[in-house]
């Protein structure tokens, strides 16, 4: 079977299309800031990058000092983390004090933090040992904050794999797997007493990648596309993120939670893969991201949230050569380690920076973050994340409600 007939933007078409959209109009964009490699340049190189495509958000996945002294006083906001291998440790109230003073309290206020994320997908390992440690490790880091006074600018949370959910379509009918309920209505209780957003990981690519014959690239690129209407809400969607987004939406709606600040924490397209990895391609990677920021840059809401801004953090902001995994691991990054663009952004503050980055050359630098390791773990990194593919072991295809969750917005493209 062919894929679904879509229609191409010509490369002119959306390039003049981002060169109309002013970056200061994405001022709600988030980036994710990685740091598995050996060859980025120095955080003070990277600074111009975030500011060129109007991030003001940046997510890292650690408490790297050298970051958090660099972007002192550029008034951009900060979330940053601790690894799942920290959870144990965090329970203890004196260690997560501690942990606070030296990689929050330190750099405030010069540095924006305004929020730690503790774990990352820590539900979706089946790890009964990291999903009882997860939310006395979040209670622990807030009362920390509380102790040093630092609970109303700093808040607490965790990034959760949308594999959380066993039902994601229609939007209408998202539900969490049935035996994630209590713990996930814990984590949100804790997020309503102490006004902390809750954070999910969400992949359209991953839905094209498995079912390219299938899928509608157009449904999952924001392209012009007839799109879907959910039969129970009538609402319509164009777009797979959103129905995604709304399907999370209406499984805290589920629980007893209507009115919880959702932020995607991450979402992404790679400009590269390897032979079984469909649709990893610049041209593809350059229209999810340009369609994407382009939303976030109108402030418009999903069509079960319209009055509400996006709170997305896009993924990620290089290409990380030491992530290990099939190619597209490593060729997620707006930018390539020299500073350059992976890929036409269309920017021209963007396109100004890599002119300049490409005629003084590429900055190295170590990366590495309080933690220097670049291994992974079977769980997490201190210094990194979790691979993001459906390929590993650690990822999306361990979870068992993956199949469910492929299967959902299989059935909704279908009706494309």
């Amino acid at each position: 079977m062919e894929p679904f007939t879509h229609r191409h933007c010509s490369l002119t078409t959306l390039l003049l299309a981002c060169l109309f959209f002013s970056p200061i109009m994405v001022a709600s964009l988030g980036i994710n800031y990685g740091q598995i490699a050996n060859n980025l340049p120095s955080p003070e190189n990277v600074i111009p990058l975030v500011k060129s495509i109007g991030a003001s958000r940046v997510k890292l996945y650690d408490a790297d000092p050298k970051v958090l002294k660099a972007f002192a006083n550029t008034n951009i906001e900060f979330i940053v983390s601790l690894g799942n291998e920290y959870l144990s440790t965090m329970k203890d109230p004196s260690k997560a004090q501690a942990w606070v003073k030296k990689n929050v309290q330190a750099y405030l206020p010069s540095t924006k933090i305004t929020c730690i994320a503790v774990g990352n997908e820590v539900l979706t390992f089946n790890d009964t040992s990291l999903t009882s440690n997860l939310l006395p490790a979040m209670q622990s880091v807030h009362t920390a904050l509380v102790n040093l006074k630092l609970d109303k600018q700093v808040t607490v949370t965790t990034a959760h794999s949308l594999a959380v959910l066993e039902t994601s379509y229609p939007p209408s009918a998202g539900a969490f797997r049935k035996d994630l309920v209590d713990c996930v209505t814990q984590i949100v209780d804790f997020h309503c007493k102490t006004g902390s957003p809750f954070l999910i990981n969400a992949y359209p690519y991953f839905a094209y990648k498995g079912n390219p014959k299938q899928v509608s690239l157009d449904f999952v690129l924001f392209q012009p596309n007839s799109g879907i209407v959910d039969p129970e809400s009538n609402l319509h969607y164009d777009n797979m993120l959103f129905a995604q987004i709304d399907a999370v939406h209406s499984a805290l709606a589920s629980i007893g939670y209507k009115n919880v600040c959702v932020q995607i924490s991450e979402t992404g397209w790679p400009s590269k893969g390897d032979a079984d990895e469909a649709g990893a391609t610049p041209e593809n990677a350059r229209k999810y991201n340009c369609n994407l920021m382009k939303l976030i840059g109108q402030k418009k809401g999903t069509p079960m949230r319209p009055n509400s801004d996006l709170n997305i953090y896009v993924f990620a902001l290089f290409n990380e050569n030491l992530k290990p995994g099939p190619s597209s691991e490593r060729n997620y990054g707006l930018f390539k380690p020299d500073r350059s663009q992976a890929y036409p952004l269309g920017f021209p503050a963007v396109d100004a920076v890599s002119t300049n980055s490409s005629s003084s050359g590429g900055h190295s630098g170590s990366g590495t973050g309080t933690t220097p390791s670049t291994s992974l773990p079977p769980a997490s990194s201190s210094s990194g994340y979790l691979a993001i593919t459906s390929d590993s072991g650690t990822s999306l295809s361990s979870c068992k409600s993956l199949s469910l969750y492929v299967l959902g917005f299989i059935s909704l493209a279908l009706q494309l």
